[in-house]
């Protein structure tokens, strides 16, 4: 299933672009301070958390590219946080 992209979904909703983005941005405020969140989240924080969902699911870097509407899938690699958990084995190898 393919994404559509913001401007698209505005005008099938009869939203311009602008106004649009501001509602999404008001929405999401109002959302993650709903759920006791103190930061600010931004959308990127959820794209990064969804493509490493998908990927820790068993899901591929190409098919991740595709719903994400990436062109590289370099630009996929970069929200995939996969790599960030540090196992005991790493931590053990440090020697002081």
């Amino acid at each position: 299933m393919a994404l559509l992209q913001p401007a698209i979904r505005a005008a099938a909703a009869g939203i311009s672009p602008p106004s649009a983005a501001i509602a999404s941005s008001s929405r999401r405020r109002r959302r993650t301070a709903e759920a006791g969140y103190k930061i600010k989240l931004g959308c990127h924080v959820f794209r990064a958390t969804g493509i490493t969902a998908y990927l820790e699911g068993g899901g591929t870097l190409e098919n991740a590219q595709a719903m994400a509407a990436h062109e590289s899938p370099r630009t996929t690699k970069l929200y995939d946080r996969t790599s960030d958990e540090i196992t005991l084995d790493e931590v053990e190898r440090i020697t002081i």
